[in-house]
């Protein structure tokens, strides 16, 4: 196997997994393992892969990066199911289909950045997406809480 140079790391190529693990195992060091995660990255990423990054990132208080790989998990289950990209049009087919896989995937990565919306002050966009959430009435994905840090409920002595 030929040898390639990972910006400064010298690799034999790897699967994104073997990437991901090396990134795990260099955890301490986020520059070399940030230089893991995005050689995961390169090219059409798998749908494991974005969620090995949101979580990195997540971790690595990377708040940005955090934001996009959940973008990114939304389009991709979204592109995959076919489904309409208005929430009047979505939340229906949501509800209906709650329990399967995918549809908890999306809306667990869809809170997820609502709140990543929060931590970078977007919260305006972070306020819309709890709300939208809240509407599917499943507590379990934390709409409620988000909107409970959002909208602090005011002291009864002020």
């Amino acid at each position: 196997m030929s040898q390639q140079n990972l910006r400064g790391l010298s690799v034999q190529p790897a699967s994104a997994q073997e990437l991901l693990a090396a990134a795990a195992e260099n955890w301490q060091d986020t520059s070399i393992s940030a230089r893991y995660v995005r050689a995961a990255l390169a090219g059409d990423a798998e749908l494991d892969v974005l969620i090995s990054a949101y979580r990195y990132y997540f971790y690595k208080s990377e708040a940005a990066m955090a934001l996009q790989m959940a973008i990114a998990v939304c389009n991709r289950v979204q592109a995959a199911e076919k489904w309409p990209s208005d929430w009047a049009s979505l939340k229906p087919i949501l509800q209906a289909q709650l329990a399967t896989p995918n549809v908890r995937l999306y809306v667990n990565a869809y809170i997820a950045s609502g709140y990543l919306q929060a931590r970078l002050g977007h919260l305006a966009i972070a306020q819309t997406i709890a709300k939208q959430v809240q509407q599917l009435q499943a507590q379990e994905f934390g709409a409620d809480i988000l909107l409970g840090i959002l909208n602090p409920p005011l002291d009864e002595e002020e």
